[in-house]
């Protein structure tokens, strides 16, 4: 049977308080939102932007999906996890900061803001899934304890997935350090010595004792290794690095196992929002404005994750005449993470597109 996808048209000229009026039209007329029940907690999983990036979603629109929720008389939180890579989100503290900054405030966006530290080990929970690639999957643990989930995704290019939607946002965006660690690399990070100055701080947070000084330049020991990432994150001078290239043939899948470590604690309480506007070549991770790589094509939801994005992915190689995804990434193929969300149960590639 084909999921039902809605979807409600964009144009590069509307305004702000037009995309919110289509937003709540679509997720009223969707009934998107039918699984949240009175006294529900919803985690609705945001991305919030690098500092710098213009890409994310914005609160406003935000906003629509957190004030229908609270008229169910459930409750919700902006949740997102922190990460891999050096910047302002690399940490509980400066991450909530920058998110406030962007303007996911309460008063703004009619929800609260948690960004739990994935150091912490209370935080953080190993969810058994014994997937090809995955066994155990570390995710944070707050995306297991709210009763329902709702995902709001920005669809655009990747550069390890080839695009990034309903399914990136919560495979890659709800696994701890740790665990995007295990997808992004099958290696340990390794030092740049030329921008090492042997300040030893990733030696300080380094818990199994893999790091050491050896002629004034730090050294990580593989076998010691336990892929905490704690180095990347406390290393200043951006002189700890992972291979990310060594696991780009499988990555896709890994991401998609861990998407499965969530979802399946959610069973039929899931609901996805993917954002087809200001799509561009790369993700919202990176700090700066990216252009448009395509027009603005739409608003679609789904209780299906592979159908809404099989469905942003169809619509937006329409409206640009040709694969603007494999053309940034050639050595990409964003519909590898599509077909292995389905070949495990994720959800169904084929949809029937509803026009609001």
């Amino acid at each position: 049977m084909k999921s039902k996808v809605f979807f409600i048209p964009v144009n590069n000229s509307d305004g702000s308080a037009v995309i919110r009026e289509k937003l709540e039209r679509l997720l009223k007329k969707s009934r998107l939102l039918s699984f949240v029940k009175e006294k529900d907690k919803v985690v609705i999983k945001m991305h919030f932007g690098e500092e710098g990036n213009t890409g994310y979603i914005r609160p406003e629109y935000s906003r629509v999906a957190a004030d229908l929720i609270k008229k169910m008389k459930a409750s919700s939180a902006y949740i997102d996890a922190n990460t891999l890579y050096q910047g302002r989100r690399n940490n509980s503290k400066d991450h909530l900061k920058l998110a406030y900054e962007h303007g996911f405030t309460l008063k703004t966006s009619g929800a609260k803001v948690l960004i739990p530290d994935d150091k912490v080990i209370r935080n953080v929970s190993e969810v058994e899934i014994n997937q090809k690639y995955i066994k155990i999957a570390k995710v944070l643990k707050v995306f297991l304890q709210y009763d329902s989930l709702l995902g709001l995704a920005h669809f655009k290019g990747h550069i390890m997935t080839g695009f990034g939607g309903a399914l990136k946002n919560i495979g890659m965006g709800c696994a701890s350090r740790e665990g995007k660690l295990a997808q992004h690399s099958n290696i340990s990070p390794f030092i740049k010595e030329k921008q090492c100055i042997a300040c030893g701080r990733c030696i300080k947070v380094c818990p199994a004792q893999a790091i050491t000084l050896k002629n004034r330049k730090a050294i990580i020991d593989p076998s010691k290794c336990i892929g905490c990432s704690s180095c990347i994150a406390a290393c200043k001078q951006c002189a700890i690095e992972v291979d990310w290239e060594s696991g780009g043939n499988v990555i896709q899948e890994k991401m998609i196992e861990y998407a499965k470590a969530i979802l399946d604690s959610k069973k039929k309480k899931c609901g996805f929002v993917n954002f087809a506007i200001k799509i561009t070549k790369e993700c919202d991770c990176l700090a700066k404005d990216d252009p448009r790589i395509a027009p603005d094509v739409g608003l679609f939801v789904s209780r299906d994750p592979v159908s809404v994005d099989k469905a942003c992915f169809d619509l937006v190689l329409k409206a640009a005449g040709r694969d603007i995804f494999k053309e940034a990434h050639p050595s990409r193929n964003g519909l590898k993470q599509l077909k292995y969300a389905q070949e495990i149960g994720i959800g169904n590639l084929d949809y029937e597109l509803i026009v609001v």
